[in-house]
């Protein structure tokens, strides 16, 4: 059961329109009296005044919307709490309406929809929690789909390609993680970076240095900055992730078609241990040096409260750590601050580009026997009024390009992400070949060396091709 939460601004649908331009005014599956809502599924107040179970014609709700909609959504609770809000205004709108919400862990999501949209029990879902990724490529060879690509070749999601909502979001958010084999299947609503590093301005204006812009600028401020009695970046060595995420801004620098960079590992046109490979390689190393011994003390979360002392001047660390930097009563950061793309190439030119993952994402079931509803409700919570409350109070990286957020890091990458330089990250593109070694995967070399793993790059780049070679 939903709690009563505070309205939010919804805009009243103008439903005739929706379904003419969504629908084409006709839905096959509603003339099944299998898939009718039955009357005990009716919301309270719809009965009709002489007791019958249905209202008569003169009673229908103006919008024309009746029945249940099934929603499934990932354990979040700024989320949550904007869902409920959301449902809430809907269905005050569109009286007829009743929307049965359910909640999982993010982590059940494969489960929770192979389960019920096969047993045609769910409406509109979040179908992932990470875009589209690492769909199998025609190069690649004995390798499983991933669950999303299952469900669409299965015939289980429906094909949005033609609503006229998809269009109030970026198309790149579309096309790279909700589309596939040239259809969309889902609506990305939110991007996460993990490509960027905190910056305190005010300690480098104390020492007198520039924001890096390059490479060579990065290295040639640690001195300065650690000379004046303070430390050049932390980040969670203690988690071991955290070391190689802060490094991601490396390898987009070095490679910015992280794609390209999967297709080419996998078809020998690119290798960890040529030339380019083994510079990211000595740059990894770099990196890892480059991080103050405290940080093997730290893990994520711990590494982000640590950098709000102000004695830090970088934290290669993703977008999502923000939250706790961010002002509010009695906490956030006391110096100023700002997000950017680490400068992992000589040519400024080349490190302007954030790069992350895609977040939640809505799909509709193929076979959902309210197709009118479920585009109405999509439709109503693609408009850009809403859209922009929902990002703010999720604190999502937006996919609607009219969306701002009210926060430093919105104001910090809007620049980057209006100008179109977002992308998907290496990870969700990579799909290792089956047998590889263990040390195939070299986006996360950075580790190795953090972790005293490898001292030698090239030794390091060397057992990365080889572990990769013996599965391929």
């Amino acid at each position: 059961m939903r709690s009563t939460k505070k309205k939010l601004i919804l805009p009243v649908l103008v439903v005739s329109a929706l379904l003419a331009a969504a629908c084409g005014g006709d839905d096959d599956s509603s003339s099944d009296a299998t898939n009718a809502p039955d009357a005990t599924d009716a919301p309270d107040g719809t009965d009709a005044p002489d007791g019958t179970d249905a209202p008569d014609a003169t009673d229908a709700p103006a919008s024309g919307l009746e029945g249940t909609l099934r929603v499934l959504i990932h354990q979040n609770p700024p989320m949550v709490a904007f869902m409920e809000n959301f449902n809430d205004e809907f269905e005050a709108n569109n009286p007829g309406v009743s929307i049965d919400m359910s909640i999982v862990e993010a982590n059940d999501l494969p489960t929770a929809n192979q389960t019920r949209l096969t047993a045609n029990d769910i409406d509109v879902t979040t179908i992932t929690v990470t875009g589209f990724a690492n769909p199998v490529q025609p190069y690649m060879t004995d390798v499983d789909a991933p669950y999303w690509q299952q469900l669409i070749e299965a015939g289980l999601l429906m094909d949005l390609s033609d609503q006229p909502f998809v269009s109030n979001y970026d198309e790149a958010a579309i096309a790279e993680g909700g589309s596939f084999d040239g259809s969309v299947y889902s609506l990305n609503l939110g991007r996460t970076t993990y490509s960027g590093m905190f910056v305190n301005l005010d300690l480098l204006a104390e020492v007198g240095v520039d924001v890096p812009t390059t490479w060579g600028e990065l290295v040639a401020a640690c001195p300065v900055i650690e000379d004046a009695g303070y430390k050049c970046m932390i980040a969670g060595g203690a988690d071991g992730w955290p070391v190689f995420v802060g490094s991601y801004g490396l390898l987009g620098a070095l490679y910015p078609d992280q794609q390209g960079l999967v297709e080419g590992l996998w078809t020998g046109t690119a290798k960890w241990n040529d030339e380019q490979g083994l510079q990211l390689f000595e740059r990894y190393k770099m990196f890892a040096d480059m991080l103050d011994a405290e940080s093997a003390g730290l893990g994520g979360d711990a590494a982000a409260q640590r950098y709000l002392a102000g004695d830090v001047a970088f934290g290669p660390m993703g977008g999502w750590n923000a939250g706790v930097m961010e002002p509010a009563e009695g906490t956030g950061a006391e110096f100023e601050w700002s997000y950017i793309p680490f400068p992992g190439s000589d040519n400024a030119a080349d490190n302007q580009t954030l790069f992350g993952k895609y977040d939640q994402g809505w799909a509709v079931a193929a076979n959902t026997p309210v197709k009118d509803l479920a585009m109405a409700y999509l439709a109503a919570f693609s408009d850009t009024d809403n859209y922009n409350a929902f990002a703010n109070a999720v604190n999502f990286l937006p996919t609607q390009p009219t969306a701002t957020l009210d926060s430093i890091m919105g104001r910090s990458v809007a620049p980057i992400l209006q100008a179109g330089n977002f992308t998907v990250g290496y990870e969700q593109w990579f799909v290792g070949p089956t047998g590889a070694g263990q040390n195939a995967n070299g986006s996360q070399a950075a580790l190795w060396f953090y972790n005293g793993d490898f001292d030698d790059p090239v030794a390091a780049a060397d057992k990365s091709q080889a572990d990769l070679d013996s599965g391929l």
